[in-house]
């Protein structure tokens, strides 16, 4: 009885899955594919990955605010600093290789739905990330300024006056010890100053790394948003040309009824006409032909009596 009900309970588990119609063959019931549930999950992940870089660029810029005010930055915050910018180098690489897998999916029938979505979405996520890069490029080019203001300032500490002009220079020349010929480093402030402009040159150096490699990504995305521009430009041609068409369709449409229904009083006037003209022909055959047959029936009758 017992291996009888785990049989029974077997044949109703599969019956969940499948139905049988009416000529006994088992059809397979499938869930339906929601519409593009593939490309809208990856849409997804990319936005989640762009608002963790977001949160690694609110980091970054605190991190920049505090570097600044600090005589002496720790291991740890520095640390902590590169991570974030690591992160976001990371994610930006990943994020622009997602979105050209994408791109690649949205096939060449620009009239269809699920092109402009797609398109529209791609664009979208695409505008996005450069939007957040170009934040940061400009979040590292005010703070190698700032460092550099700093440098200068650390340099008058030591006795040696510089500008903006030659500090820029010696930054080119990638030498540290461009900013130390000269120096006169007897005095415990001396010595704070040549720290600082240590760190300073370091942090500086690391920025021109930084911005050279987003400079180059900046570049690869502007002529992917270019080109996607191109496209939308493309959508809303043909979405505005399809517009003015059915417009004039629905203009012409409108005219036609208009001319139909003025052709269709014309004929019912034209069939009244004939009709009356009709009436008025047989009305002008028949009386005539009934008073000749009066007159003729009026002239036989005293004929006939008279003896």
């Amino acid at each position: 009885m017992k291996d009888r009900m785990i049989e029974i309970q077997a044949v109703q588990a599969n019956q969940d899955d499948e139905e049988l119609d009416d000529k006994g063959i088992e059809i397979s019931i499938e869930e339906p594919v929601p519409f593009m549930e593939d490309f809208f999950n990856q849409v997804e992940h990319i936005e989640g990955e762009l608002d963790t870089i977001e949160d690694n660029l609110a980091q970054v810029a605190k991190a920049y605010s505090d570097f600044i005010t600090m005589p002496k930055v720790t291991e740890d915050k520095r640390e902590s600093l590169e991570k974030n910018m690591e992160n976001i180098k990371i994610k930006a690489k990943r994020i622009r290789s997602q979105l050209k897998g994408l791109e690649a999916t949205i096939g060449q029938d620009d009239h269809s739905a699920e092109f402009r979505i797609k398109q529209t979405q791609v664009t979208a996520l695409s505008n996005r990330l450069v939007s957040l890069m170009s934040d940061y490029n400009t979040m590292q080019v005010e703070h190698r300024e700032k460092c550099k203001a700093r440098i200068v300032r650390q340099l008058e500490i030591t006795g040696k006056t510089t500008t903006d002009d030659e500090v820029e220079e010696m930054l080119e020349q990638g030498d540290l010890n461009v900013f130390t010929d000269g120096m006169m480093i007897d005095s415990k402030e001396a010595k704070k100053a040549l720290e600082a402009i240590e760190q300073r040159y370091d942090d500086i150096m690391k920025l021109e790394k930084s911005i050279k490699e987003l400079h180059d990504m900046f570049l690869d995305m502007a002529m992917l948003v270019e080109s996607q521009g191109e496209m939308l430009d493309n959508i809303e041609h043909n979405t505005l040309s399809t517009v003015d068409y059915v417009q004039r369709a629905t203009t012409d449409l409108s005219k036609a009824h208009t001319y139909q229904t003025a052709a269709r009083k014309k004929l019912i006037c034209i069939i009244v006409l004939v009709i009356i003209l009709l009436i008025i022909i047989t009305v002008a055959i028949v009386v005539p032909t009934v008073n000749n047959s009066s007159n003729n029936s009026g002239n036989s009758n005293p004929s006939t009596q008279s003896p």
